[in-house]
């Protein structure tokens, strides 16, 4: 989703490893289940930074339609594979108005510029039909920087992004906070949060 062509390329020198870390297990996540639920049955989803498409799985596995988005070539491509109607972009390529029902941008918005936050949930506000849903997972923190996989970050504090998420027309419904290991070795705080247009 980033237009960042180093994080764009280390997602796609390590998309198989990343497929891997992130498989998931039998049953959906807590999170990934309560966005679920919170949508209309058969419900269009768009997948903003989609990856290998393991969510986007559960999703049409669920009954929902589903729109999948991803900048790294690879990550479109082993979502291709598992039968994901997943296609290539950045987040500048949501130009989609009212058009969805949930908006899944699981730790995909991270890899954007924090000067660009404003204008990419202004997207999504647009892309998503009245009282639309969108889940947005985080990394919590200050400054921007780079880890050790060499991929761009933007880190936020809760305050920050819900101030962000409300200027763009969104009424916070949860905001759940944890920490967990990641791609690169590090364990991370994270903000998940829930919000409505």
């Amino acid at each position: 989703m980033t237009t960042d062509p180093r994080t764009i390329a280390a997602y796609e020198a390590r998309a198989a490893d990343y497929a891997a870390r992130f498989a998931g297990g039998d049953a959906p996540s807590e999170s990934l289940q309560r966005f679920a639920d919170a949508l209309p049955p058969g419900g269009r989803i768009l997948d903003l930074g989609c990856g290998p498409g393991t969510s986007s799985l559960r999703f049409i596995q669920m009954g929902f339609a589903v729109d999948a988005l991803d900048a790294t070539p690879a990550m479109v491509g082993l979502a291709r594979s598992r039968g994901v109607p997943a296609r290539l972009g950045t987040f500048d390529d949501l130009d989609a108005v009212a058009a969805h029902d949930g908006v899944w941008a699981n730790f995909s918005l991270l890899h954007a510029p924090r000067a660009a936050l404003p204008r990419h949930l202004a997207a999504i506000a647009r892309a998503l039909r009245p009282g639309g849903l969108l889940h947005l997972g985080m990394k919590t923190g200050s400054g921007e920087a780079r880890d050790r996989l060499d991929r761009f970050y933007t880190f936020v504090t809760v305050p920050e992004i819900t101030a962000l998420l409300t200027g763009a027309g969104f009424t916070i419904l949860a905001t759940d906070e944890g920490e967990e290991i990641g791609l690169a070795g590090t364990s991370d705080p994270f903000v998940i949060l829930r919000a409505r247009t």
